[in-house]
């Protein structure tokens, strides 16, 4: 979309546009130009800075926020820093200046159109992962599995910690990937981590990190798993199979967002919803262990000991 008052200079740019085998959409004031992207939605505008009825620096900002993917690119007969500067503030692609700079408004708009083809490439991505990792992908008829994602889908908006129970294969990461992409979080990043899947050194490593000189073989600080999902998920599957004094470590991360890497003397600050998951009775085990040893200590009583 070409926005320029001057009809001239307006044809002449369509003209040589055309030739470049854009499709292009015409208009000579700000309130036309924002009634046709309403129904056209374009790639890219060029626009004047100085309009009849506005100023295109702030035309930017309102189009960047109704039409995100829309790329601006300004042109202007008397280029000053200030106007320059908040056009890049506002979310231009680029500010140019009429007659000097003619030369770069096509290889401009090339870049412009890839940076917004990149953009809706993304998006249709992130759009079918969204799809195939949304409460719509789990399909079952059981009034179990309703009232299962019923409870989830009621728990995804909130930042409260999750935890999973079910056998092997019943789909516990998938409805993990589910509740993150119905939170608050959904464009943060969702790592998720076996802990069935490593020693206990080691896991300790790849969750909290560790600085280099830890032990053998760290040779460079390395951020744990925690970190890079800071701001987002973190999926823990196979809970059951972490051991105690990791749990200790865990829990503080779950009452006040902090942790100390291996190796490191300060905390560092996460925000980070945790969801776990496991095919262990948990509550079983807990008891089990709770009456053993309550059992043994009751026999070293009874033996004087």
């Amino acid at each position: 979309m070409l926005i320029d008052d001057e009809e001239k200079l307006r044809s002449l740019l369509a003209r040589l546009l055309k030739l470049e085998g854009y499709t292009i959409m015409e208009a000579n004031n700000l309130k036309a130009a924002l009634k046709a992207i309403d129904t056209e939605e374009p790639d890219v505008i060029l626009c004047d800075v100085k309009l009849p009825d506005g100023s295109g620096v702030d035309f930017i900002a309102q189009v960047r926020q109704q039409h995100p993917l829309i790329e601006i690119i300004l042109l202007t007969a008397y280029g000053n820093i200030p106007d320059g500067v908040q056009a890049m503030k506002n979310g231009a692609f680029d500010y140019i200046t009429k007659g000097d700079d003619n030369n770069k408004v096509v290889p401009l708009l090339s870049k412009a159109m890839e940076k917004v083809q990149l953009q809706k490439r993304v998006q249709q991505l992130e759009n079918l992962v969204g799809k195939k990792y949304s409460f719509n992908s789990i399909v079952g008829q059981s009034k179990a599995l309703h009232a299962a994602t019923a409870l989830a889908q009621k728990v995804a908006p909130t930042d409260t910690t999750v935890l999973l129970l079910g056998e092997t294969g019943t789909g516990k990461e998938v409805f993990a990937q589910a509740i993150h992409n119905r939170s608050n979080r959904a464009t943060k990043p969702f790592v998720a981590l076996n802990c069935g899947a490593f020693t206990k050194e080691l896991l300790e490593s790849e969750l909290f990190g560790h600085k280099a000189g830890a032990f053998t073989g760290a040779i460079k600080d390395k951020k744990g798993l925690l970190e890079e999902a800071n701001g987002g998920t973190l999926f823990l599957d196979e809970i059951g199979e972490m051991a105690i004094d990791l749990q200790s470590k865990l829990l503080r991360v779950l009452e006040n967002g902090e942790f100390i890497k291996v190796g490191d003397t300060k905390t560092t600050k996460v925000n980070v919803r945790i969801v776990t998951a496991t095919n262990r009775n948990l509550q079983e085990e807990v008891k089990v262990q709770y009456n053993s040893r309550h059992s043994s200590e009751d026999s070293k009583v009874g033996k004087g000991i």
